[in-house]
């Protein structure tokens, strides 16, 4: 083996070991993932809807769920997935009425039933807003492993850094998967119908 091949060799095998331990690392995760998954996201909750309605882990049976986490003072990840959610009821048409979608929020304090009710009348009127008092959020954050943290502004106000993932629940209330809003609405909408 001469000077100008040597090197090509060592870089090459060193290549070939990260890629085969990367294979090795996902095929690890994607394995204990799909074991654990399911059963350890979701369980027991209590909350309320923007209308005063209670609603519970049992509303999720019979339909397929969408809930996604977030606040109403969000400045950008909350309403644009909440736009591209309502984009993909649209795009249901009437099987929409044959989904759940919750938004359940992460700052109690600040998100009562009202605030909800009003935040939400910019989006799809299917979308239900969930809050409660912070033992209640407290344990539905846990629940579904969300993170959820107050993070104090300058001004003595304060935001909220969460979890920002579309869960799919299928019609038995079981965790299916992180649902893709990174796609045209019809195509997103198609994929929803599978879980009906």
């Amino acid at each position: 083996m001469d000077r100008t091949t040597r090197p090509l060799v060592i870089v090459a095998a060193f290549a070939g070991s990260l890629v085969v331990g990367l294979v090795v690392v996902l095929w690890l995760l994607g394995g204990l993932r799909g074991v654990t998954a399911p059963s350890a996201i979701g369980g027991p909750f209590r909350l309320t809807d923007q209308a005063g309605q209670t609603v519970t882990e049992k509303n999720l049976v019979g339909k397929p769920t969408l809930i996604f986490f977030g606040f109403t003072h969000c400045p950008d990840v909350c309403p644009t997935s909440l736009f591209e959610i309502s984009e993909v009821l649209r795009a249901m048409g009437g099987d929409a009425d044959r989904v759940n979608a919750y938004f359940v929020s992460v700052d109690p304090e600040r998100d009562t039933a009202s605030a909800m009710k009003d935040y939400l009348s910019s989006f799809d009127p299917h979308l239900k807003g969930l809050t409660g008092d912070a033992d209640a959020v407290a344990k539905v954050i846990s629940g579904f492993r969300v993170y959820a943290k107050k993070v104090p502004l300058k001004n003595g106000d304060y935001t909220m850094d969460h979890t920002a993932l579309v869960y799919l629940m299928d019609r038995d209330g079981k965790f299916v998967a992180p649902f893709n809003l990174k796609r045209m609405p019809d195509a997103a909408a198609a994929d929803l119908k599978r879980y009906l």
